[in-house]
């Protein structure tokens, strides 16, 4: 295949991953395609995990979009630099329950490409760091609200005690 024609391969696997396109993620994969690059903890390196994965982040978010910023081919390789906007407001992702927030991935990925299907990735992207970083901010929200729920209820407890101990006729503590 020519470099046109590879960059154009990368290309449409990266929009189908976005847009959650399973047949056309599992059309782009080489049957025995190895991913270098976990895309989400869970993932496994084959095309089943990338598939996993798209499923995942396809039920996740909404509004996703991705947008190729530079792109370059040599040989059986292409190196794409991307950004991915999407609105994580469906379902948990990383952990992360959904927020509503806009999520962006800046990403590069190297395709190796052999018989005009994609055969290996590499790459690098910035969205596991957001999550990793929202979902320190649920823990932490979480675990004030529990502090402040254990504050309540010690402040009920101190209040139903009596302030002495009470004198009974007959009865020594």
């Amino acid at each position: 295949m020519s470099a046109e024609e590879n960059m154009a391969l990368a290309r449409r696997f990266m929009e189908a991953r976005i847009k959650g396109d399973l047949d056309a993620v599992d059309d782009t994969l080489a049957p025995d395609f190895v991913n270098h690059t976990s895309l989400l903890s869970v993932q496994e390196p084959d095309r089943e995990g990338v598939k996993r994965v798209t499923a995942q982040l396809s039920a996740a978010v909404s509004n996703a979009s991705v947008h190729i910023e530079d792109q370059i081919a040599a040989g059986d390789k292409v190196v794409t630099r991307s950004v991915v906007h999407a609105t994580h407001d469906r379902g948990e992702l990383m952990g992360v329950a959904p927020s509503g927030r806009e999520l962006t991935n800046r990403a590069i990925v190297v395709h190796r490409i052999v018989e005009g299907k994609i055969a290996e990735e590499w790459g690098m992207g910035t969205i596991g760091a957001t999550l990793r970083k929202q979902r320190l901010e649920q823990e932490i929200r979480e675990r004030e609200r529990v502090e402040q729920e254990l504050r309540v209820a010690r402040r009920i407890q101190q209040a139903s005690l009596p302030e002495k101990v009470p004198e009974l006729e007959g009865w020594q503590i």
